[in-house]
């Protein structure tokens, strides 16, 4: 979240980062309530000041004149009920503050929406087949590997099940993406919890924005996560880090839990969308000078996965227009999939400045003795499951109808080099 320091010091400056997000967000109804909480307090204070003054002069007095006495009761009554307006006041402006979205750090490009996103750079050429390449749903089912008809019939639409070699690539997948950032990027490995209290999505900036979008028991009061972002988030929340622990690299296995809500007809064909998907997430807690550098480290780690894989992809920096909620900078990752003809994003990397550590009450103390400071956070995927998936089954693919197995994962499948029709 944004400090209401800033917004009041700064509305202008809002309103204007509020127009390059083509977002809104209720500016006026907080600086109308930061202003109605500050003559609350200054009226409480006073009359608390005047309460202390009267009791230690009547401290002495034996005899309390009556109508003194009177007085002081209707101040008691009066600071009371000033508390009281005061205390609903800040929860109607703490809950307005939960709405206002990041403001998009200044290098960010302009834009309305994906068609204003930039192309940043690119690796690898797409394969040329000498054949005309399927697309995944057609790979899958032909391979035994992919069986969407049974996911409907246990959980419905946008849920299948992998079979054999395509549940072990998955596997393979999630296993070995998390020894490369953990043996060779230095991350550490986490376990998290896959169901949250609420005040973890309200920390990573979930809710109450996305309340709809999200899977809730309402009895425990438990959250399904969308991502690993949101325990991450919360793994040091309320507390305070000394500098020389810094940076902090998480990486982090979960299944992801999320109301895909869209038009009807887009993307319902094959694993591109569901409701429940498998995702290694990285995450950084930074000082706020090294974040610009920790970001650009952060996607190159993603693409060295993309990499590894010999997968065509590319670097897209999202507009002003696409930035997620809390991110002030995002660039995604995208794979070639020749099947669908589209690029799948795998990755999409975040810089949240302090935002959520503003939110989750993270922060850290630059030396011995100073006063603890905001942090900032960054979140990336690495990478998303099963459009990984998508992408190995339509490169990989074989005249035959089999797939090769990318070589950096052949001694994660136990040495399997193709995946053909049993």
């Amino acid at each position: 979240m944004l400090s209401l320091q800033f917004i009041r010091d700064n509305p202008s400056l809002l309103r204007e980062a509020l127009a390059r997000r083509h977002d809104t967000a209720p500016v006026d109804e907080i600086l109308a309530l930061d202003e109605e909480r500050r003559r609350l307090l200054q009226e409480g204070d006073e009359l608390k000041a005047q309460r202390n003054r009267v009791s230690r002069e009547m401290a002495s007095v034996k005899e309390k004149p009556p109508e003194l006495l009177a007085q002081m009761r209707q101040v008691g009554e009066r600071i009371k009920e000033l508390d009281g307006q005061g205390r609903q006041v800040e929860e109607k402006l703490n809950a307005l503050l939960l709405q206002v979205p990041n403001i998009p750090h200044p290098s960010v490009p302009l834009g309305r929406g994906a068609e204003d996103n930039q192309v940043v750079r690119s690796w690898g050429d797409p394969r040329q087949f000498d054949f005309p390449p399927r697309p995944h749903w057609e790979l899958g089912e032909a391979l035994g590997i992919i069986d969407f008809q049974r996911g409907v019939k246990m959980s419905g639409t946008r849920f299948y099940i992998l079979r054999g070699l395509g549940a072990r690539l998955q596997r393979a997948l999630i296993a070995w993406m998390l020894d490369l950032h953990v043996q060779e990027h230095g991350y550490q490995e986490i376990y998290p919890p896959f169901m949250v209290k609420g005040e973890c999505m309200v920390g990573a900036g979930q809710l109450p924005k996305f309340a709809d979008n999200l899977y809730h028991d309402a009895e425990e009061d438990f959250w399904w996560v969308p991502t690993a972002e949101v325990p991450l988030t919360n793994l040091h929340r309320d507390e305070i880090l000394e500098a020389d622990t810094l940076p902090l690299y998480y990486v982090a296995y979960t299944p992801c839990f999320r109301r895909e809500k869209m038009s009807a007809g887009k993307d319902v064909r094959g694993l591109k969308r569901g409701h429940q998907f498998d995702k290694v997430e990285m995450y950084k807690l930074v000082t706020p000078e090294t974040s610009d550098d920790e970001m650009e480290k952060m996607v190159a780690d993603a693409q060295e996965v993309c990499q590894r894989l010999g997968i065509p992809h590319r670097v897209v920096e999202l507009c002003t227009g696409d930035l997620g909620f809390a991110s002030r900078k995002t660039y995604d990752v995208e794979m070639w999939a020749p099947g669908c003809r589209e690029w799948l994003e795998v990755s999409s990397c975040s810089n949240c400045g302090d935002f959520q550590a503003r939110r989750a009450n993270i922060r850290y103390r630059p030396e011995p003795g100073a006063r603890p400071r905001y942090l900032h956070t960054l979140n990336g995927s690495g990478l998303a499951l099963p459009r990984v998936v998508i992408a190995i089954l339509e490169n990989y693919q074989q005249a035959d109808g089999s797939v090769a197995v990318p070589e950096a994962l052949r001694g994660y499948m136990g040495g399997v080099e193709m995946i053909k029709q049993a």
